[in-house]
């Protein structure tokens, strides 16, 4: 009896022997990972007081303005966009020029011709055909005269610079550019109603 007794009693302490080895084992290696990592009292300190991890969408104050800001209090809401006016309340706010008046200190009518040579006028200034100035014997120079061409209606406002014309019925010799205003150069002479407006 004492031989089978034995045998288990020696099976019974090898079995105690390898459970206890192994759990010295594992309670060296817990031992070690908690000095090496200073305890688990020190990690948990060192998780109190870590920094919470950063919030990327927080923003931090700064200490100068920010470009949108200017340094100047904002709205609290953008002011609402002006809606673009129609072209209908646009046109009544366009001011429409106003044609000049001029009061009318004689008229009458005679017959125009015109002419387009350089040459030197009485006033002293060089010819400019393309100028809408006018010659008369006695008005002013520097006299504003309108001219229609009573064949159409059209007409021009010239400034006398010049004397003439000398040829019997006319009255008024015209730069070509002016003549061309009132559709008059293919004739050559044409009747006209002229209104001084000025004189001198």
């Amino acid at each position: 009896m004492g031989s089978p007794v034995r045998r288990l009693l020696r099976a019974r302490l090898r079995t105690v022997l390898i459970v206890s080895g192994a759990a010295v084992a594992v309670l060296a290696a817990s031992a070690f990972a908690l000095t090496s990592t200073g305890g688990s009292a020190g990690s948990a300190q060192a998780a109190q007081t870590a920094p919470p991890p950063a919030d990327p969408l927080a923003d931090e104050p700064r200490a100068e303005p920010t470009r949108g800001s200017r340094g100047k209090p904002r709205p609290p809401e953008p002011s609402p966009k002006k809606k673009p006016k129609a072209d209908t309340e646009v046109a009544h706010l366009v001011k429409p020029q106003k044609k000049k008046h001029y009061k009318v200190v004689d008229s009458g009518s005679c017959e125009a011709s015109y002419y387009w040579e350089g040459q030197m006028t009485a006033s002293g200034e060089p010819f400019d055909p393309s100028e809408l100035t006018a010659a008369h014997k006695t008005l002013p120079l520097g006299s504003k005269v309108r001219v229609t061409n009573r064949n159409n209606d059209r007409s021009v406002i010239v400034r006398i610079n010049d004397r003439g014309p000398y040829a019997g019925g006319r009255c008024l010799d015209l730069s070509r550019a002016a003549m061309q205003k009132v559709g008059g150069t293919g004739a050559g002479v044409i009747p006209v109603r002229y209104e001084v407006l000025s004189r001198g």
